[in-house]
């Protein structure tokens, strides 16, 4: 497919994070998903024209956990409103040495170690399979790494991120398995973030933060909160410079992303169509009604 599309922003983060010098026509605005309640209501701005929309992730003041976080009601309500594009921005720890407090990781893998979330927006009734060989959208994380770069910000390409289940942190049996797996960072957050992002046709790429090292650090137990909340507010200062940078960056695609992203249900829907649940169907009008309108 030929020409080119204006798509629309999403960012997925930290409250600080929209708090953007040059934000304007800003409005909050309360999203219904047949999912259920989304994390926060959405805020709709412009930066120098290219329109955003950002989603307090815990919702503001930090209210819900991860375990807690409805994965599939944020996406949807993210996909309900337009959004084509979604740029995750998580805090992290190091699992690696040479990825210090303040580094930025553009992640390009995943380990999902999470047990206790709604994974799917698919279920019994439809079935659906999308490919997660390559989980997040290389021509997203180029435009980033872009944007970092300008913006000096100590930036890595490439890296997996661990996802674990939480609230609690790891122990460091379990910090050092995940370092003997080649992991790079490890956080809570980003799945099945991703997969529900994947299943909603949207393109998806995720900023990790490192805010301190994980357990299996000779250094960890010496960290301070006064040290790590400098960290964070550091990093949140950057995080805003870099979506100030890259939204620009983002203003064109063309019509379909080149990663594939956008037709990711082409070939994923199993169920025959006379079999389909027709209530399941309707709940999914947003994320899937390219695939499902005739069904």
């Amino acid at each position: 497919m030929s020409g080119t599309q204006k798509p629309l922003i999403g960012i997925i983060g930290g409250s600080g994070v929209y708090d953007i010098d040059g934000l304007a026509n800003t409005r909050w605005e309360n999203v219904v998903s047949p999912f259920g309640e989304p994390s926060d209501a959405l805020l709709f701005g412009e930066l120098n024209g290219q329109p955003l929309v950002f989603l307090p992730r815990h919702g503001r003041g930090h209210r819900v956990p991860p375990s807690e976080l409805n994965f599939r009601a944020n996406i949807d309500a993210l996909k309900r409103v337009g959004v084509t594009e979604i740029i995750s921005v998580s805090a992290v720890g190091s699992l690696k040495e040479e990825l210090p407090p303040g580094t930025f990781v553009i992640v390009d893998q995943f380990v999902d170690r999470t047990f206790a979330r709604v994974k799917s927006f698919f279920s019994t009734g439809l079935v659906a399979h999308v490919g997660m060989g390559h989980p997040v959208c290389r021509r997203l994380g180029d435009a980033i790494q872009a944007a970092a770069t300008e913006e000096g910000i100590p930036v890595v390409r490439g890296g997996t991120y661990l996802v674990m289940e939480g609230p609690q942190f790891s122990t460091m049996a379990e910090s050092n398995l995940y370092r003997s797996w080649g992991c790079d960072v490890i956080g809570m957050t980003n799945m099945p973030e991703a997969k529900l992002a994947r299943e909603a046709e949207m393109c998806y790429a995720t900023v990790a933060m490192v805010t301190d090292y994980d357990c299996w650090h000779p250094d960890h137990d010496h960290v301070t909160v006064d040290t790590v909340i400098k960290v964070l507010l550091a990093n949140a200062d950057k995080a805003r410079a870099l979506v100030k940078r890259l939204a620009p960056k983002l203003a064109t695609r063309k019509a379909v992303c080149e990663c594939g992203c956008h037709l990711a249900l082409d070939a994923a829907v199993i169920t025959a169509p006379g079999m389909r649940d027709p209530d399941l169907i309707r709940k999914l009008d947003a994320v899937a009604g390219r695939v499902l309108g005739g069904s």
